[in-house]
C-alpha cells in the first residue's frame, strides 16, 4: 500500500466511478482497476461494491477513506510545517457567526490585514454548528462560535460575552414575559444557530408554543422584517444597538439565564498552528 495507490482509491471513492477516476488522474482504466484489486488483496477485504452505475464503498471502504484523508491531511500539514519560516503568509480561512462578523470582526480583520498583508484571509459565515463542523473537518482553520463548546478535539478561547435581547417594531408595548408575544411570529436563523437554540430553550421553559416561526438566512433580513412589524426576534444587543438608537427597532430585556452567551474562538488540538493563525489568535487578546 503506497500513497499513489491511496490517491487512486480516494479518487474512485469520491467520484463513485473507476472510469471517472481514470479521466481525472489521467490513467488507463485498467491501471485503476489493477491498483484497486491489489489494494483489496493487500488488505484482504472488499473496498467497493461494483454495479452498473459505477462503484459504492463498503463499510471497510468507508473506514479506509477516513484514514486516507487523515493521511493526506497530515502530509499537507507536514509540508506546511517544513515551509513555515514564522512569517505569516498563505491562506487562512476563518469561520464566524454572521452577527459576530457584522459587529465584532471588521476592526480586527482590518488590523490583521494591515499587519500581515501576505496572508490570504478568507471569512466564511455560518451557524455555530456549521462552523464547528467546518473546523472538525479541516475546512476552516478556526471559527468564532457561541460557547461553551467543550469538544475533546477543539481548543476554545473566550472572546466576549454577548447580551441577548428581544427586538420588536417600535410601536410594540413593553414585554413582561414570553406570554406577551406568544401570538407573534418568531423570526429566527436556520437550525444550528445558537441564538435560536437559546430562544427555543426559553420557549420550552415557559411552556409556550409559538404561533408561527419563520426562518431567515441573514441578519439584515431579520432586522428589516422585525422593523416592518412582521414579528419578534432574539439577537445580540450589539448588532442592533444602532437600529435601536435610530428609532428603527425596540429592544426588550431577557432573563439572565437566557440573555447571556459567550462568543469563543475554536481551533483544532491536533493540527499544527501556522504562524498566520497564531498571530490571529494572539491578536484576539490585544
Amino acid at each position: 500500500m503506497d500513497l499513489q495507490t491511496l490517491k487512486v482509491f480516494q479518487s474512485v471513492a469520491k467520484l463513485g466511478s473507476i472510469s471517472q477516476a481514470a479521466r481525472e488522474l489521467q490513467y488507463a482504466q485498467s491501471n485503476i482497476t489493477m491498483k484497486i484489486q491489489q489494494l483489496e488483496s493487500d488488505l484482504q477485504t472488499t473496498l467497493f461494491y461494483r454495479h452498473n452505475r459505477g462503484t459504492a464503498l463498503t463499510a471497510k471502504g468507508s473506514m479506509l477513506l477516513t484514514y486516507t484523508e487523515k493521511i493526506f491531511d497530515l502530509i499537507e500539514e507536514t509540508k506546511s510545517v517544513m515551509n513555515d519560516d514564522q512569517t505569516p503568509c498563505g491562506p487562512l480561512i476563518i469561520g464566524s457567526m454572521e452577527t459576530t462578523a457584522a459587529v465584532r470582526l471588521p476592526a480586527l480583520l482590518s488590523k490583521y490585514h494591515k499587519d500581515f498583508p501576505d496572508v490570504d484571509l478568507t471569512l466564511k459565515t455560518g451557524s455555530t454548528e456549521q462552523n464547528i463542523q467546518g473546523v472538525l473537518q479541516y475546512e476552516l482553520d478556526g471559527a468564532f462560535v457561541a460557547g461553551p463548546i467543550e469538544h475533546p478535539e477543539l481548543i476554545e478561547k473566550e472572546v466576549i460575552e454577548e447580551e441577548l435581547v428581544l427586538i420588536t417594531d417600535t410601536i410594540h408595548p413593553p414585554i413582561a414575559s414570553f406570554k406577551d408575544i406568544q401570538t407573534r411570529t418568531l423570526l429566527v436563523f436556520h437550525a444550528g444557530c445558537s441564538y435560536r437554540d437559546k430562544l427555543e430553550q426559553w420557549l420550552r421553559q415557559e411552556g409556550v408554543i409559538p404561533k408561527k416561526i419563520m426562518e431567515f438566512g441573514t441578519l439584515d433580513a431579520i432586522v428589516g422584517c422585525v422593523s416592518a412589524g412582521l414579528g419578534v426576534s432574539m439577537v445580540p444587543q450589539s448588532v442592533v444597538a444602532k437600529h435601536v438608537q435610530d428609532g428603527i427597532l425596540r429592544q426588550h430585556s431577557i432573563p439572565n439565564l437566557y440573555g447571556k452567551v459567550k462568543t469563543v474562538f475554536i481551533y483544532r488540538k491536533d493540527k499544527y498552528v501556522p504562524s498566520s493563525l497564531l498571530k490571529f489568535i494572539n491578536m484576539l487578546s490585544d
